[in-house]
């Protein structure tokens, strides 16, 4: 299947863009560029873009040439019924053979071989693991993006494929065959062309067909299209009679942006998943190249007012033979990673305790290396990293107990530190003091100065702060200009001396800074913790009106 790009159409809104789950979709002004091999036909993009400028054509020169040979057979899947509405599906295979084609299947008998193969591995014990595998972008994306997967893939082909060969084995192997689906399998050596419903619609008027101007009845014998054990897809009835959708022998799944759990469960955790019918959407008619989303359920029931009454008898002819089993080959990841993104892959997870990479193994991946390449093109996510994981969480701890701008312990680091200052000195009997710091005219530099020379302003005098106490002591931003140290084993003198060297030291920054003289001071309030007076308040309250006090006396003190 080939997308086409219409330039003169198309205005770059990157509506498309930002649907593809592959990447395949570019844009280079004012033009979209879909790179055909990235791309796995999953058709998201066509129904995203709002100008109708990028088109899914089929193998249609090819189907052309069949039908103007008038013997080839066409499989016309059961979603026909809504695409050619008000068509009906009489009118639809009348016109498919007044179009050159000898015979028409309804694709019936490609679910029911299919479901045949399907229930026969259900029936079997021990496998563990089996993916349901009739999507071909399912199939394709695992063979691309989860190698890893491709042996838990049930060898079973998919319907289109499984009908051919079938066909082939009832008639001849000279036999002409084309498929025409919402999703035609491109490129499967046993279809001689595979197209789209458009692509049909196109061969119609090339030949001079309208359907609507058919008999509405059948003007040859149709061939079989009741089921007897399969449903929609292929999937054995016979196994949804057995378990629900939801058990442990079989799950249902819809999305490629599940397969990476599945891959994670299988080859990572070792888990045996049961049987799992995977799916890029809940169906053909919920593909997005069926149409519009709002209309799912008018699709569905024009397509089950057209299903005939379920056949109580096989409807397969028991005496072809012919072999409906897969192989799958691991392909090449088309998108290869970024070494600058690989590089910053790893300096985010950073270095082990011995300098080396880490050797965890907990994110899946044998190594670091292999880790940022996956992570690199999308398939893993830095949160599967431990080490990265435990980086972020310290560095989050220490972004919240230290303040960004002076370094000074934050205010929670503050409480917490108070608190077990209180307790120690229960403990101990020793007191200890506390500074509570306010610069004078700090509203004064930032209105005359600038913001940033208060900044300025601020970081010094944490400096200097830190110059003047201990390695056992605290110093903390309060908030704004105000400052708070906590002096351990330390009395009521011994914290005025404390206090008076760092109201100095204030006042000389103002003079080395080149400030107006008096403009950079501050007001200092003390409070002792005395385990003889523990219950005479709060002591950051107590420091709090001490500061008062030296506001009123003067500023530039120490009360």
């Amino acid at each position: 299947m080939i997308f086409s790009i219409d330039p003169s159409a198309c205005v770059a809104c990157l509506a498309c863009v930002r649907v593809c789950p592959t990447g395949a979709v570019e844009v280079q002004e004012p033009i979209v560029r879909i790179e055909d091999e990235a791309c796995i036909r999953c058709g998201l993009c066509v129904p995203a873009c709002p100008h109708d400028a990028i088109e899914v054509t089929g193998e249609l020169g090819r189907a052309m040439a069949v039908a103007s040979r008038g013997a080839g057979v066409l499989i016309l899947t059961p979603e026909a019924a809504a695409h050619f509405y008000p068509a009906t599906p009489e009118q639809v295979v009348n016109a498919c053979y007044a179009a050159g084609f000898r015979m028409v299947n309804r694709g019936v008998i490609g679910d029911e071989l299919v479901a045949a193969e399907y229930l026969k591995v259900w029936r079997e014990d021990g496998w563990g693991t089996i993916i349901r595998s009739t999507d071909p972008v399912v199939v394709d994306t695992v063979r691309r993006e989860f190698p890893e997967l491709v042996p838990y893939l049930a060898p079973v082909t998919i319907p289109a494929v499984a009908e051919a060969r079938y066909l082939r084995a009832m008639v001849g192997e000279k036999l002409e065959i084309v498929f025409a689906g919402v999703c035609p399998p491109a490129g499967r050596p046993e279809l001689d062309a595979a197209i789209t419903f458009r692509d049909l619609e196109q061969l119609f008027r090339h030949r001079g067909v309208v359907s609507l101007q058919q008999p509405d009845y059948f003007l040859r014998v149709p061939s079989e299209r009741r089921r007897h054990l399969s449903t929609a897809g292929g999937l054995p009835i016979a196994m949804l009679e057995e378990v629900p959708y939801a058990s442990k022998r079989f799950r249902k799944v819809r999305g490629l942006k599940e397969l990476r759990a599945i891959a994670r469960a299988v080859a990572v955790d070792k888990l045996d998943l049961g049987f799992i019918d995977v799916l890029s959407h809940e169906g053909l008619l919920d593909h997005p190249l069926s149409g519009p989303r709002e209309e799912l359920f008018w699709r569905r029931s024009v397509v089950a007012s057209t299903e005939p009454p379920r056949s109580r008898f096989p409807v397969v002819d028991q005496s072809v033979v012919a072999s409906y089993g897969a192989t799958f080959q691991i392909e090449p990841r088309l998108v290869q990673a970024d070494p600058t993104r690989v590089q910053e892959v790893l300096e985010a997870i950073g270095p082990g305790p011995n300098g080396k990479p880490w050797d965890c193994r907990a994110c899946g991946f044998e190594s670091c290396g292999l880790f940022a390449q996956a992570a690199a093109v999308g398939r893993a996510s830095l949160r599967q990293c431990p080490p990265y994981h435990a980086r972020r969480v310290e560095e989050a701890q220490r972004e919240t107990a230290v303040d960004a701008l002076t370094g000074l312990a934050a205010f929670r680091v503050l409480h917490d530190r108070l608190t077990n200052e209180v307790e120690r000195s229960k403990r101990s009997l020793e007191g200890f003091a506390v500074l509570f710091i306010d610069l004078d005219y700090f509203k004064q530099v930032n209105d005359q100065f600038g913001h940033e020379a208060g900044n300025e302003v601020l970081r010094a005098v944490a400096l200097e702060i830190r110059h003047a106490i201990r390695a056992s002591d605290l110093a903390a931003r309060y908030g704004g200009d105000e400052f708070v140290v906590i002096l351990t084993r330390t009395d009521l003198s011994g914290a005025n001396r404390v206090g008076e060297a760092i109201r100095a030291g204030i006042e000389g920054i103002g003079r080395r800074l080149g400030y107006p003289v008096g403009l950079v001071t501050a007001s200092i309030g003390v409070a002792e913790y005395d385990v003889r007076r523990p219950h005479e308040g709060d002591l950051l309250v107590q420091a709090d009106r001490a500061l008062y006090q030296a506001k009123s006396a003067g500023r530039n003190v120490v009360a």
